[in-house]
């Protein structure tokens, strides 16, 4: 797993990586509004995360998601603020991306297959 000082170094590195979509929450969806692709919980996952502080206010603190969609053949970036910021949505968006299994990738263990 990497390690990046700010949330600019993770993007970049993500994009260069071929994370290229500009993911943004729409709902109870997870939306690239250039390809006008709006995403359910079962139509992406979730390959690395990051968490990242605020350096002069802890209170802002945002996580960097690396999202995949075999269907709609995209590979995307959506970031999300947590804590006093954080996106307060019930859907199935919201429990996929708080799942044990970010916490697993987290750690660097391996999913089970299917």
């Amino acid at each position: 797993m990497k390690n990046f000082e700010t949330l600019v170094d993770a993007t970049n590195d993500l994009t260069k990586r071929g994370y290229t979509a500009n993911l943004s929450f729409g709902g109870d969806t997870i939306d690239d509004k250039s390809q006008d692709v709006h995403m359910t919980a079962d139509d992406f996952e979730i390959d690395e995360f990051y968490r990242f502080e605020g350096q002069s206010n802890p209170s802002d603190m945002s996580i960097v998601y690396a999202i995949n969609s075999p269907k709609y053949n995209l590979k995307g970036i959506l970031i999300n603020a947590y804590g006093t910021y954080a996106d307060d949505s019930s859907s199935a968006i919201s429990a996929k991306l708080h799942h044990h299994q970010v916490s697993d990738n987290l750690h660097g263990a391996d999913r089970p297959t299917e």
